[in-house]
Formats: structure tokens, C-alpha cells, sequence
């Protein structure tokens, strides 16, 4: 299996970045294909308004790596892995501005939306947040934000490992240990036990059989 991982931290060696790269070697080790992605080496802007900036042929305008990345790296992967530090109890405003990108080649407007739309569905999506702060819901925006996302493609969201820190590599005395489990996550991201009920979904009456 592959899956992206994106480092959206504009630290290339701070703690969120530390955790993706911990992720990364554990999928490695089970055995995954996984891709390594900074943010700011594809993003060079916001979404604009694509009414005004697309070009004739139905393209983006924008030049930076953000097409590239998406088309050769996110829709044929079978897993996404974002990793943010905490912004304003938000994601970094790279992340955003990668989801916010997609939308240029899902719309109507785009030539191929159909083709994009059929990539984007059935993904497995997990998050790796990290933050100075350690109160609980530091980081509920944006796992909220996650779930929503996952619900809106029909994806499955396998969940989050959270490490604490400020300074760089701070994460990596986090006494909780955020760097194995972002590891282990990565080992058993594709085999993950990972459930979203609706009121109407059979289910049994034991999780673990």
C-alpha cells in the first residue's frame, strides 16, 4: 500500500515534522510504500478565485508543485497522513491551504472533476498533531475538521497521535513517548481497527470479537 505523508509545519525539523518522519519509517517497516512531503515545497500560494484564474484549458493558474503533488502523490495513494503543529487551535495555514487547493480540480469547472472526485474516495486519513498546550481539546478543531473531511469523501479516519513540545525536537521529551507511537502508527496504519457508526450500522456487540 502507499500512502502521503505531509509534513505542513514550516520548521522542517520541529516536532510535527519529527513525528510524520517517525510515521513514515513505520509503514516503512511494515512493509508500505510511503512518500515524504514537505508543504512548502509545493505550496507557493492560496486558492484564489477559480471563476477568474483558471486558464482556457480548465488548468489551476497557479504555478508551484501543488498539481504535481496531488496528482502523482495524494490521488493514488491509498492512505494521507498530515502532520500540524497547533496555530490559534488550528491547523497550520499550509495544511488548510492544501485542502483548500484540491477544490480547484473537484469543481464543475474542471475538465476531469469526475476522475479527481473517484481519487479522492476511500482513502484512509490519520493526523499527528503536536502543541505546548496539553489541554485536551487543543487540538479538537482540527481533529474535527479531519472527521469532517473523511465523512465529506467517504474516507476512514484511523486516528491521532499527539506528542507535546515547543522548542525543536521538544517532542522527543515528551515522557508519553509521541515519536514511538507516531512509529507504530505508521506501522499498523493500513490495519487499523478504525470504526464511525451510524444509528443504523450492523454492528456486533464486541469490538475485538
Amino acid at each position: 500500500m502507499k500512502a502521503l505523508v505531509l509534513s505542513s509545519s514550516p520548521r522542517r525539523n520541529g516536532n510535527s515534522a519529527l513525528l510524520a518522519k517517525a510515521c513514515a519509517e513505520g509503514l516503512a517497516e511494515a512493509g508500505h510504500e510511503a512518500e515524504f512531503v514537505h508543504a512548502d515545497d509545493v505550496l507557493a500560494g492560496f486558492l484564489r478565485d477559480c471563476r477568474q484564474c483558471r486558464k482556457p484549458d480548465g488548468e489551476c493558474a497557479i504555478e508551484d508543485g501543488f498539481r504535481d503533488a496531488f496528482f502523482e502523490s495524494y490521488l493514488p495513494a491509498e492512505g494521507f497522513i498530515a502532520a500540524t503543529p497547533i496555530y490559534w487551535y488550528g491547523s497550520s495555514a499550509q495544511l488548510k491551504a492544501f485542502f483548500d487547493r484540491t477544490f480547484c480540480y473537484y469543481a464543475a469547472s474542471y475538465p476531469n472533476a469526475d476522475a479527481v472526485i473517484d481519487g479522492m474516495i476511500g482513502k484512509r486519513v490519520g493526523l499527528l498533531v503536536s502543541s505546548e498546550e496539553t489541554f485536551p481539546m487543543v487540538s479538537g478543531a482540527v481533529i474535527c475538521q479531519f472527521q469532517e473531511y473523511c465523512r465529506y469523501t467517504r474516507s476512514t479516519f484511523v486516528g491521532v497521535v499527539h506528542g507535546y513540545g515547543n522548542a525543536r525536537g521538544d517532542v522527543a521529551r515528551d515522557p508519553n513517548d509521541p515519536l514511538k507511537a507516531a512509529r507504530r502508527f505508521g506501522r499498523e496504519f493500513f490495519t487499523r481497527h478504525a470504526t464511525d457508526y451510524q444509528i443504523d450500522t450492523e454492528r456486533p456487540g464486541r469490538v475485538w470479537g
